[in-house]
């Protein structure tokens, strides 16, 4: 991507006041029954709630409770269903025909047409509107124009969208996509009313969607409020009242908030609890697989980490971290250590290969030591991994590693935890490319396909390969699976364009993350989804 966005929130969202009356105001968590209010922990998402915008989790979990794709992932399944589409057909799997399911609206009172998408999508899009995300819409013909590599942009449209009618749009892909309508559940490809383009500061202050809940107010560092539409027409409706984000710089502070009864939800808990949660929530702990992996990146535009010998490096660095040793002590059992760049979730049907990473993912401190040496070495004689200190137990892991790459390699100066405020600090300083080190680079999956724990992180310039790594033969690789018919031909595809991340080490897989959380005895049917989110909407206050 090139550089960040240019919009900016309003004034008023900027707030530290918690009550933000002047921006939309509301009732405080609390109640009962169908109108009771939800209280959960939560962080600050790093850029405003655009939906091509928004790639990172905090941001992501608003944006799937106010708006309503084309599709949705089911959440007990993962599954793509038809949510907002009522078909999407093809033939050819380049040429597709989407058709809307009538009645759907905007909580402003707009109707969704095909023009909504259309519209979105072609913001989305635009090199000019700086959107993270612009990346997933670079299979439909056209984006070339609207977002070349280099230069200004030709076109204001892409050419491979068509609105036939409010209900009907046609999208003309560059090459065959078989999966292409299962990737539609993802937030970038919601719908946006006309309001988001007549008064886009407006929208950004308080944000309108088509999903069960609305945006009352926005206090940045504090609570964004959402509260239930009951003009809401789809299958999925609130079952609450609302949801209260509320900001948390430490989820030792949430637990304890949880504990003591101030808070209903959280979706992280430390590890430094979990020796104590099963004895504090008993049944209302929740221990479930997710979509997601943790990893270690490079920062492949600081020549320190190019060339053939630092794919050694990278790999000695691999063997030198003792995986089940730190998921054992540290995460109990709510973490396992990867053996592959993907996700148990999927299964092995679906692309996970337990044997894939082999030895390299294997603890072998002397193997370590050798490959390292013999790629000269570690850049500068040390490592320091960045992370961001305000959620996730992130120090508790990452002093971990460093401790286990200090005694693999006998030397107590070889790694060391380089710690950031928050998840937004943390954020802008790897899309600015300002961080010198290996840092952390937790992904949780956008929909459940092997292509989504590749082509985002590893394709050259993709919108999330944070690191810049690059390599011609994997981008060809992934370029023909996706032209693959065949679901099964293209998973082994997939498969084989990732064996080239673990022959170059392109990043360290460290573990699998279960879905953690716990719940007040105020709330009851709260899950988690394949995503590890929590199913807002479900959930139910006594």
């Amino acid at each position: 991507m090139r550089g960040a966005t240019r919009a900016k929130w309003a004034a008023c969202t900027l707030a530290v006041a918690l009550a933000a009356t002047a921006c939309g105001g509301g009732s405080a968590s609390g109640g009962s029954g169908a109108d009771g209010i939800v209280s959960s922990s939560w962080g600050d998402p790093q850029n405003p709630l655009e939906p091509a915008n928004t790639n990172e989790v905090q941001g992501g979990k608003v944006l799937d409770m106010i708006f309503r794709g084309l599709k949705r992932y089911d959440p007990k399944t993962g599954e793509a269903q038809n949510m907002v589409a009522l078909r999407i057909d093809t033939t050819d799997s380049v040429n597709f025909t989407v058709v809307l399911k009538p009645g759907w609206k905007f909580s402003n009172g707009e109707a969704v047409t095909a023009r909504s998408f259309v519209d979105a999508w072609n913001y989305g899009a635009h090199l000019k509107n700086n959107q993270r995300n612009a990346y997933f819409f670079g299979y439909i013909e056209g984006y070339d124009k609207v977002h070349p590599e280099k230069g200004e942009a030709s076109a204001e449209k892409l050419s491979g969208l068509k609105v036939v009618d409010d209900t009907t749009f046609t999208v003309k892909l560059t090459q065959k996509f078989s999966t292409w309508p299962d990737t539609l559940g993802y937030a970038a490809f919601s719908p946006l009313p006309r309001a988001f383009f007549d008064d886009h500061d407006a929208w950004l202050a308080q944000p309108v969607g088509n999903g069960p809940y609305t945006v009352d107010s926005y206090a940045k560092g504090s609570q964004m409020s959402l509260r239930r539409w009951d003009g809401y027409t789809g299958s999925d409706k609130a079952q609450n009242g609302g949801i209260d984000l509320k900001v948390y710089t430490d989820n030792n502070t949430a637990y304890t908030d949880l504990i003591a009864g101030n808070l209903d939800l959280v979706d992280d808990v430390p590890a430094s609890q979990l020796k104590n949660v099963k004895a504090d929530l008993g049944d209302r702990y929740i221990n479930t697989p997710a979509g997601i992996i943790q990893t270690l990146a490079f920062p492949y535009y600081d020549g320190a980490w190019k060339g053939a010998d630092k794919a050694k490096v990278r790999t000695g660095l691999s063997m030198a971290i003792n995986r089940k040793q730190i998921t054992d002590t540290i995460f109990r059992q709510t973490r396992t250590p990867a053996k592959d760049w993907t996700s148990p979730v999927l299964g092995e049907e679906g692309g996970y290969d337990p044997t894939l990473c082999g030895k390299a993912c294997e603890y072998d401190p002397a193997q370590a030591k050798r490959l390292i040496a013999e790629g000269g070495g570690l850049p500068g004689g040390r490592i320091t991994i960045s992370y961001n200190a305000d959620t996730g137990s992130h120090k508790d892991w990452v002093d971990a590693v460093c401790n286990s790459i200090k005694n693999s390699l006998g030397n107590d100066k070889a790694c060391v935890g380089n710690p950031v405020g928050t998840f937004a600090d943390f954020r802008n300083q790897i899309t600015q490319s300002k961080i010198s080190g290996p840092f952390r680079a937790g992904w949780q999956m956008d929909y459940p396909l092997i292509q989504n724990f590749l082509q985002p992180l590893y394709y050259t310039n993709a919108s999330s390969n944070d690191g810049k790594w690059s390599n011609k033969k994997f981008d060809d690789l992934i370029d023909k699976a996706n032209a693959e018919t065949d679901p099964v031909r293209a998973v082994e595809t997939f498969k084989q364009a990732e064996e080239v991340v673990r022959d170059e080490m392109a990043a360290i897989p460290l573990w699998y993350q279960n879905g953690s959380a716990g719940y007040s005895e105020r709330v009851f049917d709260v899950a988690l989804n394949p995503f590890s989110v929590p199913v807002y909407n479900e959930i139910k206050v006594n």
